[in-house]
């Protein structure tokens, strides 16, 4: 005979609070991945905006506004909206966050419920059957050595489930007081974020008053910013103008390269036909001397109509067609180890490095108006990077230094070549590299200039040949 103390309820309770321990956990462990997305960004802004204070602070010296200090504020503006509406995100976060934690303390309130009314079942029939059979008894009542070992089991598992319903007990009541410590303190959390952003609000308001007071001072300077442009358009110009000729040149180079070395080619082609006929025609002339002194000794026939040999290809012509024959390996012109390097650049978009550590995007690529002047576009052919006095500008990538020089309203500049793509780094106050050193990736190669109006701002440019291309697709996000 065979006792069970332990109910299939009473499991299916355990299996119950197990699932839905399971369930909460998982749902904790997808709001900490999200939590913790969410924590990552508002670090990163948070950076950003004091990048931007530090760098607005130092522009700020001079008494008058400038349009560095225009672009300043409007990033500053830019970032403390994104870092309202992360908040924003934060509070909805929490809110979603009680919500769960208090679902998962009822549920766990229902179930603590629920084990306590089978607990008091479990002693209720324990207690009734204690009375009506005594546990010594019940043992020594037993027909055999048998049955009285499976009785004592039985009391022995009938204990130890009671003893496990109790703690299973003490344990939901444990993590039900977690959750509801838990929904306290987050309510906490929400209330600070909550002033927290209001008073975030308050701020960006008193920077939009700024940027408006600013814009209007720059305003009444119309002329003054119409000369700057112009000048800034001369400059564009004589830069891109510089890196062009500069790239066709490197063009020219290559193709010159490319054409001694098909030259080369012809020249051993040819070298390998004519020895390749001299030897054949040494094989002829043997043959043919074999074939007289053998005729000579046989009698005299006539001699059989042979059909006259086909014109062989000019020597000249065969080696040209081979020569020009395409090195599949070669990239527009390039070599091995320049065609390597071009491949490695091209998959490193995205993910390629600031030119410097600290700074923001003043000026955005492309076509795009005037931040004062109104319906006066502009273009850039790269990007500007706002940073501050006297920061040190580095290489991006591997590469060769292909070109340095000066240009009036750009200052000093450097190209860094990588395979047929090449990157450009201007208004550098000073230069330490030279034409033909190789580079690594995050080598200092210069210091980026101050203006007359106190903004240091690098000048990043990426090109494909002669194909300018968007540097904000390649660098890293910020």
């Amino acid at each position: 005979m065979t006792y069970r103390v332990v109910r299939a309820t009473d499991w299916k309770t355990v299996i119950l609070t197990l699932t839905l321990c399971w369930l909460a956990a998982g749902s904790i462990m997808a709001q900490q991945r999200s939590r913790q997305q969410l924590e990552k960004e508002k670090k990163q802004n948070i950076e950003k905006v004091s990048q931007i204070r530090t760098i607005l602070k130092k522009t700020s010296s001079q008494k008058q506004a400038t349009l560095g200090q225009l672009k300043a504020l409007n990033q500053e503006i830019a970032a403390q909206s994104k870092q309202i509406n992360l908040l924003t995100e934060d509070v909805k976060l929490m809110t979603s966050e009680i919500r769960e934690l208090r679902q998962s303390s009822t549920q766990l309130q229902n179930n603590l419920e629920k084990l306590k009314k089978e607990y008091g079942e479990m002693i209720y029939a324990a207690d009734k059957r204690r009375q009506q059979v005594n546990p010594l008894g019940f043992l020594f009542s037993a027909e055999s050595f048998n049955q009285l070992v499976a009785r004592y089991k039985y009391l022995q598992q009938y204990s130890e489930a009671r003893k496990g319903q109790v703690r299973q007990m003490e344990k939901v009541r444990e993590q039900m007081l977690v959750k509801q410590q838990d929904v306290e303190r987050k309510k906490k959390q929400q209330q600070g974020t909550l002033a927290v952003q209001v008073n975030e609000s308050k701020r960006l308001e008193g920077l939009k008053d700024e940027k408006n007071r600013m814009a209007t001072e720059l305003s009444e300077k119309e002329q003054d910013l119409r000369t700057e442009l112009t000048e800034s358009r001369k400059a564009v110009s004589r830069l891109e103008s510089a890196i062009t000729e500069m790239i066709r040149r490197e063009i020219r180079e290559r193709e010159e390269r490319e054409r001694l070395a098909r030259l080369a080619r012809l020249k051993a082609e040819r070298e390998r036909i004519a020895r390749e006929k001299a030897a054949a025609a040494a094989a002829a002339k043997a043959e043919r001397a074999a074939a007289a002194e053998s005729e000579a000794n046989k009698p005299e026939a006539a001699e059989p109509k042979t059909a006259e040999p086909k014109a062989a290809e000019p020597a000249s012509e065969a080696a040209e067609r081979t020569a020009r024959k395409p090195d599949e390996r070669r990239n527009n012109l390039l070599n091995d180890e320049e065609a390597a390097l071009a491949s490695s650049f091209a998959s490193s978009k995205n993910r390629l490095p600031w030119p410097v550590t600290r700074g923001f995007i003043s000026d955005h690529y492309g076509v795009k108006p005037h931040p004062v002047l109104k319906g006066v576009m502009q273009d850039n052919p790269g990007i500007d990077i706002q940073t501050t006095p006297g920061e040190v500008v580095r290489a991006v990538y591997d590469g060769v230094v292909q070109y340095t020089t000066f240009v009036t309203g750009m200052h000093n500049i450097v190209a860094i070549q990588h395979g047929d793509y090449y990157t450009v780094y201007a208004k550098l106050k000073s230069v330490s590299v030279q034409v033909g050193q190789r580079v690594k990736a995050r080598e200092v190669i210069g210091v980026v200039a101050t203006d007359k109006d106190g903004v240091a701002e690098v000048q990043f440019q990426v090109w494909k040949s002669t194909n300018r291309m968007n540097p904000e697709s390649w660098l890293i996000d910020r």
